[in-house]
């Protein structure tokens, strides 16, 4: 379980897994991460989202919340983060075709994250690759931070 993760997408293109092998209802391989207070901020000030709930420790225990939080897209960075290099959803070249997010509960600086995904089904439209899929993440103590399922059209 490790804190930093590749950002160069490109470095292990070849052994990112293929059209022809994504099975649908295949659970997919993912990995655990621990989510830091370094990470979230990188991500907020990457995406320039200040707001204090992420930043200030004051503001954030006198909120709803009781501390610090990570915004709720984080699960853009986690779904990197909870993936082997060689997942099928990292592939250069994916075009994001529409999502849909629920959010249950914030993730929160020291939360060890878990995904558990998996293609819902592929298919062909206007000689584009579709890949149906749902993603799910989960703090250590079992609770769902947030759920989603979304299309891609994956490079040929």
């Amino acid at each position: 379980m490790s804190a930093e993760f590749e950002t160069d997408f490109w470095k292990d293109a070849k052994s990112r897994k293929v059209w022809d092998e994504i099975v649908p209802g295949e659970p997919r391989k993912t990995i655990p991460y621990l989510l830091t207070l370094e990470a979230i901020h990188a991500y907020c000030r990457s995406v320039g989202d200040l707001h204090p709930l992420y930043f200030d420790e004051a503001y954030a225990k006198a909120s709803p919340y009781k501390g610090l939080i990570a915004p709720p897209a984080i699960h853009i960075l986690l779904m990197f983060a909870c993936t082997p290099a060689d997942d099928w959803m990292r592939s250069p070249g994916t075009i994001n075709a529409g999502q849909s997010w629920s959010y249950n509960i914030p993730a929160r600086p020291g939360d060890t994250i878990t995904l558990q995904a998996r293609a819902l089904d592929k298919f062909i439209k206007k000689d584009r690759l579709f890949a149906v899929h749902d993603n799910v993440f989960f703090n250590q103590h079992g609770q769902v931070i947030c759920a989603g399922r979304g299309q891609t059209i994956r490079p040929v």
